[in-house]
């Protein structure tokens, strides 16, 4: 934190340096005329001695600069007025001379101690206002508001030259030993800024009169921006919860109830007793398979509603990627056998990763079963390499493509890329399998991305952190 010089303390010099600087004035005055006497008239000399009490009273004030005044009057007559060498004076003009030189020098301390005073009011304002803005960043940041009240609170003792201050919102009696300033809004008190007890009167009267009136509206600011920024959040969170509501009954409607159908349909046929052998193992293949697309749906809803409820932390260990891929390839061509072929490249020597093994198979699943939908029965390819600190595999299917404007929402909740071929309509997923894969890719620290040309087909792109101590495994490809 950047330390502000105290500002809101009148910090004047001690005695002993007034004393010095008065002294010390008239003896470089002295020093100078001295010499001088012989070649230039006293009258023009004393103007050194106005210098000085110019000087004293610019930096240190009116009665120092009186001060400077009798005293170089004092030496003016001592060394400057026949006969030099004693406080007499011979002739009679000579009073009128050093009376001269006495009101001169107390009207030029006193406008030079109002332009200092005029001067040090300007500076005090200026720094006032750098101490606002700098509370304006504070406050007005991001950040816990706990967090921000304290950095706040610390420039402002800061610029008080105080160890600490503590702010709080609300109105708050000042506990034992310090003092409550009153932080007060457009609507009313917002806040309490709490100082020790032993501050200087007149820091504590510059902090109640100036800093105090913009610290409350700056902290009203804060809060009621606080306040809408927690109201969108919660907004938006509805209107999320509202999007996901609606796209789960169309998901129950269509995706749970066409399989329910079939299988209702294959089930109330079976009982025929006229029923062929061959017809009856049709209808009993169908129940099996669109129970399985059930299961698969619901499957994903629970997986889905787990990383909504934030409730699917991964359970980290090492893991060998080769060994998920092969294990989510068996699993989604037992699930269906008829589908397109798989071809891997996988590099020789894949590091282990750290990562919920589980969740990063389903990941490979959904991923395998999108990019064989929509192949059309040619082969899906899956890679994998390091790629600087990154394990990258990348499925690489032979497909329509996706469409730019629709890539940045594929790994949306019940999203679905439009396309005109019935095939792809027909087994169009329940959207469920990338929106998953995204929230457990995320969750076990990686990333995921697609990159897709339309007519040539897409790739879906998965980037795990590998560790620094990760060993090395032999994959075969």
């Amino acid at each position: 934190m950047t330390t502000i010089r105290p500002v809101l303390r009148d910090e004047r010099p001690g005695r002993g340096l007034l004393a010095l600087a008065v002294v010390g004035s008239v003896a470089i005055a002295t020093a100078i005329v001295v010499p001088l006497r012989d070649v230039a008239p006293a009258v023009s000399l004393g103007g050194f001695y106005l210098l000085a009490v110019l000087g004293v009273s610019t930096w240190a004030g009116l009665w120092p600069g009186l001060a400077t005044a009798l005293l170089g009057a004092a030496a003016f007559n001592f060394f400057l007025i026949e006969p030099t060498g004693r406080f007499t004076v011979a002739d009679r003009r000579d009073w009128y001379a050093l009376a001269i030189f006495v009101v001169v020098a107390a009207i030029a301390s006193s406008l030079a101690e109002r332009a200092r005073s005029r001067l040090r009011v300007a500076e005090l304002r200026r720094q006032e206002a750098t101490l606002t803005a700098t509370a304006a960043s504070a406050l007005l940041g991001d950040g816990p508001l706990r967090s921000r009240l304290a950095q706040t609170a610390q420039r402002v003792a800061d610029a008080a030259g105080a160890d600490s201050f503590e702010i709080v919102p609300g109105e708050r009696a000042a506990p034992a030993g310090e003092v409550a300033i009153a932080l007060d809004g457009t609507r009313g008190r917002v806040g309490t800024l709490l100082v020790p007890e032993g501050l200087e009167p007149g820091v504590q009267r510059r902090l109640r009169q100036r800093v105090a009136p913009a610290l409350g509206a700056l902290l009203a600011a804060a809060l009621e921006r606080d306040r809408l920024a927690a109201e969108l959040v919660e907004t938006e969170a509805l209107r999320r919860s509202d999007t996901l509501k609606t796209a789960l009954l169309r998901a129950v409607s269509h995706d749970l109830r066409s399989p329910l159908t079939a299988i209702i349909a294959a089930g109330d046929a079976l009982g025929s007793p006229t029923l062929a052998q061959a017809d009856r193992a049709e209808l009993s293949s169908v129940v099996v398979t669109e129970a399985g697309r059930l299961d698969a749906v619901i499957d994903k809803l629970l997986d889905l509603s787990r990383l909504e409820a934030g409730s699917a932390a991964p359970r980290e260990d090492w893991c060998e990627i080769g060994e998920l891929l092969h294990a989510a390839t068996e699993d989604v061509e037992r699930r269906d056998p008829g589908g397109g072929a798989f071809t891997f490249a996988l590099h020789g020597e894949l590091p282990l990763v750290r990562a919920d093994p589980a969740q990063i198979e389903r990941v490979f699943v959904n991923l395998l079963e999108n990019a064989r939908r929509y192949s059309a029965g040619r082969p899906v390819s899956v890679r994998a390499k390091v790629v600087g600190e990154g394990l990258i595999v990348r499925i690489v299917d032979q497909g329509p493509g996706i469409p730019s404007a629709d890539q940045r929402r594929v790994f949306e909740p019940f999203f679905r890329v439009a396309t005109t071929d019935r095939a792809h309509t027909a087994h169009g997923g329940s959207g469920l399998g990338l929106a998953i894969a995204k929230g457990f890719v995320e969750g076990n620290g990686g990333r995921i991305w697609v990159e897709s040309v339309p007519g040539q087909g897409s790739s879906f792109v998965v980037e795990l952190p590998v560790p620094q101590e990760s060993p090395l495994t032999v994959v075969s490809s």
